[in-house]
């Protein structure tokens, strides 16, 4: 199979990543079929020794200096390293062993220097942020002046445009080292424990010695073979067989994809492989858009965005009302299971400081429900992230856009909101969703930039205004954050609704200034032009003339009579005998019944406010509707609705 991707005009090679179940294999020497309980064991023996060896590399080199040899580029002799970290190790001659005893070809000593090379590699960025916030360490910890923050931003490679929320952590992190030991750490290795090595695979580090994987004519399936040992401690190269596993793959794989050595670990008893693949995509382009998607963060509304288009004459006029992404229910849960972990955290660290052996027991079963509750948690953002990016991603395709403008709130700290609001606020899963978007827009060509997020929900969009904000629309004199008024040209509107136009627009007109940053490919505008930002305003689009209506001749006359009480339509036909089958009556609908009232009721965003004079008393689950009687993203379609034993009852409210 050919290794080279060819790509046309405007093209350009995307590699993504799938995840795969093996449930099965076959030894290829004896034959036998290799169950998924076996073939767990048997990768898990071979992980263990990739884990020991790379174990044995980063405790000897994890440390300032030979993070620096590796990552410079270079090595003693001035000599490029090689981009592969197995290859780079090699080249400075960072080895590692096998345990006594044990046979292992060259591709299991690959594997290990792969993974501690990137692991190593990974620490150069922290150690970075680590040694400049050390060297420009501020007098409050708690409080930075502009000088000390302009300090420490010098101090840091790239730290220009690092977020403010990664400083700040770290600065809390060495904080707390100060106070428990009394100095400041030394280096990012004496603040932070020695990295644990994973129990996993990585085959892209090995040839066909070691591993190789291939697809079927048809498209579906592929093979899969690696060497795997037979014992725990193999003796020899006998105690090592190959092992070929079937794979099916899923239809996010294109047909003329490119499949690579996948990453083989093992999750709850069982293989997963991480399979890579490289096809053409559409290339994104930075500039260039007429028709791009607007995005602004929320809370409970986690996502506002909206399409404007860019006219020839400079002109931006909105395509339609907006959109929004609501999530409230998601987050609400994942803010009580992240009080859950509190607690249970808590009284683990409680158990620790008694130490009484009495309360092991105790402590083991705290901390294993912790472990859940953290799991819970992680799938929880992971599934939310997803879905908030493919339901961004498709408002653009459908909207016709190029690109999406993504304002930049990675550090975002909320305050000012109450202690509940602003943790939800500070912990929405914002970074996930950004990188789920982009990887999801890259299979269309729809090209994801972010722009910076000063006065996106301040000016007003229409002439940058500065906005009063008030609690609701029907609370014009008190003051709040969710909706918004200008008094310059009277434009009224939820605050999230005002900003994804503000973003859009900015983005449209600073698009010849944005930026791709070379290490991870990612666009951005990074500052605001004042010359470009007095024409980044959302004009009225202008009314379409209509044929004239006005009154030529006299009207025509209008009966008096009242309609019918019934319609005018035969009688069906009956049978043959008896009497004739009879009309429907009068008003009566033939077609369904009516639905409860709950789910009549309208299902646009609701901005009014809740009323304080009595007490809140939901109506809505009895009816039918849920709690809430707008908790619904669409029109439900009940079929016939079963009698409710609480219609008798009265009105609950």
């Amino acid at each position: 199979m050919s290794r080279r991707l060819p790509l046309g005009e405007g093209e350009t090679a995307r590699t993504a990543c799938t995840r795969i179940l093996l449930r099965t294999g076959v030894d290829e020497k004896t034959g036998d079929v290799v169950t998924a309980t076996v073939l767990a064991e048997r990768v898990g023996w071979c992980a263990d020794l990739v884990a020991g060896m790379a174990g044995t590399l980063l405790s000897g080199h994890g440390n300032t200096a030979g993070v620096d040899t590796l990552t410079s580029g270079v090595d003693a002799g001035g000599v490029r390293l090689p981009s592969n970290a197995w290859m780079a190790l090699r080249r400075l001659g960072w080895t590692a062993a096998p345990p006594d005893g044990v046979r292992v070809n060259d591709r299991i000593v690959r594997m290990a220097q792969e993974q501690a090379g990137r692991a190593l590699r990974s620490v150069k960025w922290r150690a970075d942020v680590v040694a400049g916030v050390l060297v420009a360490w501020p007098a409050d910890p708690k409080k930075r002046t502009s000088e000390e923050w302009d300090a420490v931003r010098a101090a840091i490679p790239g730290g220009e445009y690092l977020p403010s929320g990664v400083i700040t952590s770290r600065t809390r992190q060495i904080a707390s080292y100060l106070r428990e030991h009394g100095r400041l750490p030394a280096d990012v290795f004496e603040l932070e424990p020695t990295p644990r090595t994973a129990r996993m695979l990585l085959l892209a580090a090995c040839d066909g010695q070691q591993a190789t994987i291939e697809r079927s004519d048809d498209g579906h399936r592929a093979l899969l073979r690696v060497q795997l040992p037979l014992r725990s401690d193999p003796a020899s190269y006998r105690d090592w067989t190959w092992v070929a596993c079937p794979i099916l793959l899923p239809p996010t794989v294109p047909a003329d994809a490119i499949l690579h050595l996948p990453t083989m670990r093992i999750v709850g008893g069982r293989v997963r492989a991480d399979l890579a693949f490289t096809h053409p995509a559409p290339k994104p382009k930075r500039s260039g858009h007429t028709v791009a998607l607007g995005v602004d963060w929320g809370l409970n509304t986690l996502l506002s965005a909206g399409a404007v288009r860019l006219h020839g004459d400079g002109r931006i006029t909105t395509l339609g009302a907006g959109a929004q992404f609501r999530a409230a229910g998601v987050l609400a849960k994942q803010y009580r299971l992240r009080r859950i972990s509190e607690h249970l955290h808590a009284k683990t660290g409680h158990y620790t400081r008694l130490a009484d052996p009495a309360l092991d027991a105790k402590h083991a079963v705290l901390a294993e429900e912790a472990r859940r509750v953290s799991a819970r948690r992680s799938h929880l953002n992971d599934a939310l992230s997803w879905s908030a990016a493919r339901w961004a991603v498709d408002q653009a395709v459908a909207a016709g856009a190029t690109v999406i403008y993504l304002e930049d709130l990675r550090s975002l700290e909320a305050g000012g909101m109450g202690r509940t609001q602003n943790t939800r606020l500070s912990q929405t899963v914002r970074g996930q969703i950004a990188d789920r978007m982009r990887h999801l827009a890259a299979e269309t060509g729809i090209a994801v930039v972010i722009v910076p997020p000063r006065n996106t929900s301040k000016h007003c969009p229409h002439c940058l205004t500065p906005l009063r904000h008030r609690k609701s629309p029907d609370r014009p004199t008190v003051p709040g954050w969710k909706w918004a008024l200008c008094p310059g040209c009277g434009w009224q509107g939820d605050r999230d609704q005002g900003a994804w136009r503000r973003i859009a627009a900015r983005g449209l007109t600073h698009q010849t200034k944005t930026v791709t940053d070379r290490a991870n490919g990612q666009m951005a505008i990074r500052t605001v032009v004042n010359k470009l930002e007095t024409a980044a305003v959302i004009t009225t689009a202008p009314r379409t003339n209509r044929a004239d209506r006005s009154k030529t001749g006299p009207t025509r006359p209008r009966t008096h009579r009242p309609a019918p009480r019934r319609r005018g339509v035969p009688s069906p036909a009956g049978p043959s005998t008896g009497p004739a089958g009879q009309r429907p009556e009068g008003h009566a609908p033939t077609d369904r019944p009516r639905l409860p009232r709950a789910a009549h009721r309208h299902q646009d965003v609701i901005t009014t406010s809740t009323p304080t004079t009595r007490r809140h008393r939901p109506r809505g689950a009895a009816l039918g509707a849920g709690f809430h009687l707008h908790a619904h993203a669409s029109p439900p379609r009940w079929a016939e609705p079963l009698p409710s034993p609480t219609v008798r009852l009265g009105s609950l409210s």
